[in-house]
């Protein structure tokens, strides 16, 4: 992984960041909506909505293992997408 100052596209909200360190707000998103799912699994009222949230942990798991940490543009596509569910999330909180 370099951690070079990759060409940012005309949307990057992180000019002059290195790739490296984009990866580490993806993966530091991944590990904070992790914990929200986890959260309501276990405050879940039944089995079924508990196996519901798991799936998303899951899913979550294996989509991050998919991107490549050098593709800069998937990155932050999920940083945005994680981003938005964490704060729908924690607004449901109250």
């Amino acid at each position: 992984m370099s951690t070079r100052t990759q060409h940012s596209e005309p949307d990057d909200p992180y000019p002059n960041v290195p790739t490296a360190m984009v990866y580490d707000t993806f993966a530091e998103t991944a590990s904070q909506l992790t914990g929200a799912y986890v959260a309501r699994m276990d405050a879940a009222a039944t089995e079924h909505e508990s196996e519901e949230w798991w799936q998303k942990v899951m899913t979550l798991r294996n989509t991050k293992r998919a991107v490549p940490a050098y593709d800069r543009a998937q990155l932050i596509a999920h940083i945005r997408l994680w981003a938005a569910e964490l704060a729908e999330l924690k607004g449901e909180r109250g």
